[in-house]
């Protein structure tokens, strides 16, 4: 049975060849989410989902691949071993032209060489990588660094700000064995931020290096505070009559603490106060975003009728200092 051919990698992600680096970015996220092995346990079509997925964005995500992608398709990294050997390639309507020519010393008589003009690549491939002038000479490949792999990892805000670790089991591909490696994620993360592990990505080929792992954080939504940039923002419940007379709130923080705060009288619904360097830590600097306390005036309930006599006489003193 043929193998299943490999899928181009635009449609793997669901973007149009003309996507922006945003729009991959986007997609790739959104799919990693949906056909990560974690959501998906044992789903062996998510996680070989998984996988495709990953190797489209490792290309995809960098510029100089990404062009040569779009140049030469599925065979770029083969026609650059190719190059490296001598391989001369242009491309024509149709398919893809190249020359290769051995050297004064090569297998070949002296300026002779090879002419393909083909789609297929693969006896080129073989005469430059296994056999060279009938079997005479083997051309000795170039080392090549292993892929880039990009692992999504997903914390919450508290982690973000405190940082936090990730233990994974990684395999190491020329020995076969597994070990486990601690990652740490600084304090400060953001979405999007890429964690370096050297040397734990695709292994090289012809004794070339290992590519890198990298950890793309994403940070959960939270349920009482908004991140803006290093700046947290939170509403804080208000009474009324703290706002109307003034008085002192309690502002909750990341830490799972509270601050005190001096509301001053007359404070409207939704003003904004600053506790500076109460915010976010910033990676790879000193110093903290600010924290924005919002105030979130509450209306009194379950009246009694006291104190609808109280507010009932405050609204004819105040109709009648706005008639005088």
């Amino acid at each position: 049975m043929a193998a299943n051919p490999r899928r181009d990698y635009y449609s793997v992600l669901g973007v149009p060849r003309t996507a922006s680096d945003k729009d991959i970015k986007t997609a790739y996220r959104k799919l990693a989410r949906k056909h990560h092995p974690d959501v998906n346990p044992g789903d062996k079509k998510s996680e070989a989902l998984f996988k495709e997925i990953g190797e489209a964005y490792s290309v995809l995500s960098d510029a100089d691949k990404r062009k040569k992608y779009d140049r030469w398709g599925h065979d770029w990294e083969k026609i650059e071993q190719a190059q490296a050997a001598g391989a001369n390639f242009r491309t024509r309507p149709g398919g893809t032209s190249y020359t290769y020519t051995t050297g004064p010393n090569g297998g070949a008589p002296s300026g002779a060489g090879f002419n393909f003009e083909s789609e297929d690549l693969g006896g080129l491939f073989e005469q430059l990588f296994g056999r060279a002038s009938g079997g005479r000479q083997r051309v000795r490949a170039t080392p090549r660094r292993g892929g880039d792999i990009d692992q999504p990892v997903e914390i919450t805000l508290e982690e973000a700000f405190n940082g936090t670790q990730r233990t994974y089991t990684l395999s190491d591909a020329s020995t076969g064995e597994s070990r486990s490696v601690e990652v740490k994620i600084p304090a400060g993360a953001t979405d999007g931020l890429r964690v370096r592990v050297a040397g734990k990505g695709e292994p090289g080929s012809s004794g070339g290096t290992a590519g890198d792992l990298y950890l793309v954080v994403s940070v959960k939504p939270h349920a009482l505070f908004e991140r803006e940039g290093d700046d947290l923002r939170v509403k804080v419940p208000t009474p009324l009559y703290t706002a109307i007379l003034g008085g002192e709130v309690r502002v909750p923080t990341p830490r799972g603490t509270h601050l005190a705060l001096k509301v001053p009288p007359e404070t409207a619904n939704g003003q904004r106060m600053r506790l500076t360097g109460q915010g976010m830590p910033r990676v790879n600097a000193s110093g903290r975003g600010d924290l924005f306390a919002e105030i979130n005036v509450q209306l009194p309930r379950n009246l009694s009728p006291h104190e609808k006599d109280v507010f009932a006489e405050l609204a004819r003193l105040r109709d009648g200092a706005s008639v005088a």
